[in-house]
């Protein structure tokens, strides 16, 4: 996956960033984000030869996108036979195959199982399908939907400098996609505003830095660890000591400080001298804005936060939907936002629990019912906003967590699309993928006490690529 740059918008150019991403949103059209330019030539070039209509770029105008096609629509174009199902809406066999899958003991012995038809919402196959289980990295399919529902797929997350006479405030958003590259730039709008404000050479400055937006403990309750920094509404690379390392990686025990104090030293590489070391604070009295930057659009994050499983992200995404939900952004907060949200879009919250936004906490719960829920809403027609959700997926044996895995001919390589979830004794898979008769389908296997990593990742993706087969 290539890496997603921070987009830096300086501040009052933030209607330009807007215009550039309504554009890209209209070139997408309903052709999901992650699709190959070559497979979309050659469906076009198929769709006239066959009479299947495939939308040309564009046609999905500038102000939304058009819904994802559905799946006989896509295959149809691709040449693929997309024969009609049977007559009473369920593919044959389905149950005598997955079945004698879900009985694998590498699943341990907890497991739930839910199989919807996209297009139609109808419960295809299901076992254990309404428990609530710990889903691990799967709840992140629920954040991505609450805080497209809660800010829309074209928000972006300040990171800006306010001034006051010398008192310069680094004033975190909670951007975190915010990279060191991206904090370079922030210094060097700043730079350029001073030496404007002062007519020449910037005069001497005082730093401070201002994470209150943030609440409450910035720990997670699993405490210091290498998957996810401490939740702050400032940090840089994640607060990754490396900022080349990428996943599991040694975190800063104070990012917020850290991201400053390099601020501070990209400011004197720029002509500004900082007269003193950073320090926590709020504005001083009278600030305005002098710079800022942005993170992409939301829709970006959400599509990055699910292909790479970012638990950094996750976590900022679940305080962003807490604000724009009127709650404190922590992790309590995120949780009373988040099922809001989920129950405004009338989706099946019995036993639901969502402790954070990643994953990581074992007490979290959905049921593989409402996963499957989660992704019709995100199919569903009247809701392009949300379809980030499922062009986010990582595709099988290509992209994201899901890359090394559906090797060789696996059934469902290239097609399934799905989160993965890992834990200790707990495993889980939830996506989508194209059933035989054409049909899209959404899928949900959870299971726990697992007695092993691979066994219970192998048993989950017979079961997806079973669904293909």
């Amino acid at each position: 996956m290539p890496i997603i740059r921070t987009w830096q918008l300086a501040t009052g150019a933030t209607a330009v960033g807007l215009a550039l991403a309504a554009g890209a949103v209209a070139l997408a059209g309903p052709w999901e984000s992650g699709r190959r330019t070559a497979e979309h030539l050659r469906a076009a070039e198929l769709g006239s030869d066959t009479g299947t209509r495939v939308p040309p770029l564009g046609a999905a105008g500038p102000d939304r996108p058009a819904p994802a096609p559905s799946a006989p629509r896509v295959l149809g174009a691709l040449g693929t036979p997309t024969p009609a199902g049977p007559a009473d809406g369920k593919p044959r066999g389905l149950g005598e195959e997955l079945a004698p899958l879900l009985r694998d003991p590498g699943l341990g012995p907890l497991r739930g199982a839910s199989v919807v038809d996209v297009a139609t919402g109808r419960l295809l196959y299901g076992q254990g399908d309404t428990v609530a289980m710990t889903p691990a990295s799967t709840i992140k399919i629920a954040t991505a939907v609450a805080a497209l529902d809660a800010l829309g797929p074209d928000h972006r997350v300040p990171t800006t400098v306010v001034a006051a006479g010398d008192r310069l405030t680094l004033v975190g958003g909670g951007d975190a996609s915010l990279t060191r590259t991206g904090l370079a730039d922030l210094a060097e709008r700043t730079a350029r505003a001073l030496r404007a404000r002062d007519a020449g050479e910037p005069k001497p400055v005082r730093l401070a830095y201002d994470t209150s937006l943030y609440r409450g403990n910035p720990l997670h309750p699993i405490g210091r660890n290498g998957n996810l920094a401490p939740v702050t509404a400032l940090m840089a690379d994640a607060g990754r000591i490396d900022p080349k390392s990428t996943g599991y990686a040694d975190r800063s025990d104070d990012p917020a400080g850290d991201a400053s104090r390099a601020f501070a030293r990209m400011l004197d590489d720029r002509g500004v001298r900082v007269a003193d070391a950073a320090r926590p604070g709020r504005p001083a009295k009278g600030s305005r804005p002098l710079a800022g930057v942005h993170s992409p659009p939301l829709s970006a994050l959400v599509e990055r936060m699910l292909t790479d499983s970012d638990n950094d992200l996750a976590e900022a995404l679940a305080r962003q939907t807490a604000l724009a939900s009127g709650e404190p952004a922590s992790f309590a907060g995120g949780e009373r936002a988040v099922r809001k949200r989920l129950s405004g879009l009338g989706l099946p919250l019995a036993g639901a629990r969502f402790a954070d936004g990643s994953g990581l906490d074992r007490r979290d719960r959905l049921s593989a019912r409402l996963l499957t829920a989660l992704l019709t809403r995100a199919a569903e027609p009247g809701r392009p906003a949300l379809r980030p959700v499922l062009t986010g997926l990582p595709v099988a044996g290509f992209t994201g967590t899901l890359q090394s895995r559906y090797a060789g001919t696996a059934p469902g390589g290239g097609v399934v699309r799905a989160k993965t979830g890992t834990l200790t004794g707990v495993g889980a898979l939830s996506g989508t993928a194209p059933g035989p008769d054409g049909r899209l389908l959404a899928f949900a296997f959870l299971a726990g006490g697992t007695p092993g990593r691979e066994s219970a990742q192998d048993a989950l993706d017979r079961l997806a690529g079973a669904l293909v087969s």
